[in-house]
């Protein structure tokens, strides 16, 4: 199972988040719920560093399949509207059915 943890500051804001581990949906290569975790999650990394000025850290196991993104800063307009999309993917596959038992996402103040 793929656990997602989203970090919010007190103001509701996502200021990070962490993934663990892999989906086991079907085998390695052929698992299409860690693929699309993965794009949600590699793309807004990506999306965040290309298209707004925010500092964050990055620590990555593909092993493990962790991932650890957090901002130095509250996030810009731009980059809380890239992080609740990639939410929005996020909690749309946890809600499915049909992947539900494959990802589990939470949330957490920090």
């Amino acid at each position: 199972m793929i656990h997602v943890t989203i970090f919010e500051n007190d103001h509701g804001e996502c200021i990070g988040f962490q993934t663990e581990g892999h989906a086991e949906y079907s085998e390695a290569g052929q698992d299409i719920v860690c693929a699309a975790v993965s794009i949600l999650v590699i793309n807004t990394i990506n999306a965040i560093d290309l298209y707004t000025d925010e500092e964050a850290s990055l620590i990555s196991d593909e092993e493990s399949g962790m991932i650890s993104w957090n901002l130095q800063q509250r996030p810009s307009a731009g980059t809380e509207l890239l992080l609740n999309t990639m939410i929005l993917g996020l909690r749309q596959m946890a809600d499915d059915d049909n992947y539900a038992e494959y990802i589990q996402l939470n949330f957490e103040e920090v």
